[in-house]
């Protein structure tokens, strides 16, 4: 399969230490980047998945939005400036309307919507006075149009994310900073795993029954989106900007046939 050029890619990935970060690190390493930070709370994972493709992996916890906004200025002056920044770690942690705490709702706002919003920022202030052209892609999700009712603050979190990426877009083009989004499906993720076993008291088995219920008989697979994501972060897509892509089987707005 053809890969995505990616030799002149300087890259933060936030998240990429496993699941769809990693998939798009993976990708974007397979491009030819050789400047590529990735970053998340698991150290010892997180310096395992570097040493397996060449990257530097910087600690970070979303919950903390000014380590987050340290993060990018520390991957800009390591690689010598950033061109690239993806933001793909997220909590999904459960709460309706009916139950949902201040302080979940304020940590799951923190992590998934102020910690990316801060991150943007600082990555497009350095790339505007470098008057360097630079490329951004969030990951969101389809919940953002609504929703599971047991994901209420997830999926509010990631629609005012999604406002923030075309809002950014429309500020920063001028600029020559593209800002896309991504809104994933259910997807075949360690973290979904995770999440189904301690949510949901789901077996091993879950995996299984999920993907024979879908339309396609399959789950989302990060390496599918990470190739989506390459793209966006390539020059190779050209002037898109402001464009969320829904990457899902499920067609939104779709009634039962």
């Amino acid at each position: 399969m053809t890969t995505i050029p990616h030799h002149d890619t300087s890259a933060l990935i936030i998240g990429g230490t496993e699941g769809l970060g990693a998939a798009i690190a993976e990708q974007l390493i397979a491009g030819g980047c050789t400047r590529m930070v990735i970053a998340g709370r698991d150290t010892a994972k997180g310096e395992a998945a570097a040493a397996k493709i060449g990257a530097t992996f910087m600690p970070v916890d979303l919950a903390d939005t000014e380590a987050v906004v340290a993060l990018v200025d520390a991957a800009d002056a390591h690689l010598g400036g950033l061109n690239a920044l993806a933001v793909a770690g997220a909590t999904t942690e459960r709460g309706s309307i009916l139950n949902t705490t201040p302080e979940s709702f304020d940590r799951v706002f923190t992590i998934n919507t102020r910690s990316p919003y801060f991150a943007l920022q600082r990555f497009a202030q350095n790339a505007v006075a470098a008057g360097r052209p630079a490329s951004v892609v969030n990951i969101l999700t389809v919940s953002a149009y609504v929703g599971q009712s047991f994901l209420s603050p997830y999926a509010a979190s990631k629609a005012a994310l999604t406002n923030i990426t075309r809002n950014a877009a429309q500020a920063l083009r001028s600029d020559h900073i593209r800002v896309n989004g991504i809104n994933c499906g259910w997807m075949d993720t360690p973290g979904e795993d995770r999440v189904q076993r301690a949510y949901h008291g789901a077996g091993d088995d879950w995996l299984a029954l999920a993907e024979a219920d879908q339309p396609m008989g399959t789950l989302v697979k990060p390496d599918s989106v990470a190739r989506q994501a390459s793209l966006m972060l390539s020059p190779v897509s050209g002037v898109m900007t402001g464009a969320i892509v829904d990457f899902d089987q499920h067609v939104i707005g779709a009634l039962p046939e």
